[in-house]
Formats: structure tokens, sequence, C-alpha cells
């Protein structure tokens, strides 16, 4: 059990780092009035209101928990 906690904490972790990526990709590009055309954004889109911005929520609200209990698991 332990590890299939561990395997889900790292894929998680690099989920999460991967969303919040795009993420900021679309942001930096959107504050400089360009398109962006590697994240979920066409054109000059809110980042705020696409679906990588939900996306990247989801995957941090997750990994969250999975940290907690990757935490208790290993105390």
């Amino acid at each position: 059990m332990k590890n299939l906690i561990k395997a889900e904490f790292i894929l998680l972790l690099v989920g999460t780092l991967f969303a919040w990526t795009n993420f900021a990709i679309e942001f930096i590009n959107w504050i400089n009035k360009q398109a962006c055309t590697t994240g979920c954004a066409v054109g000059l889109v809110n980042p705020f209101l696409t679906p990588c911005f939900y996306g990247a929520l989801m995957f941090l609200a997750s990994f969250i928990i999975s940290a907690l209990l990757y935490i208790k698991i290993n105390k």
C-alpha cells in the first residue's frame, strides 16, 4: 500500500507541476497581450477562465490530499 500511495503522490506532483506550468505560460502571454498557442486558451482569453486553470486547481487539491495521506502513512 505504501508503494501505491508513493506512486500516486509522485504522479500527482508531476501532473500539478505540468498543469501550473501551462497556466503560467498562458498567464504570461495574456499579460503581454500575446496569443497563447501552447495552452488551453486560443487567442487573448483570460487564463482564469480556461480549462487549464480549473484542471490545475483540481490537480492541486488532489495533490494536497495525496500529500497528507503520504505524510500520515510514513509517520
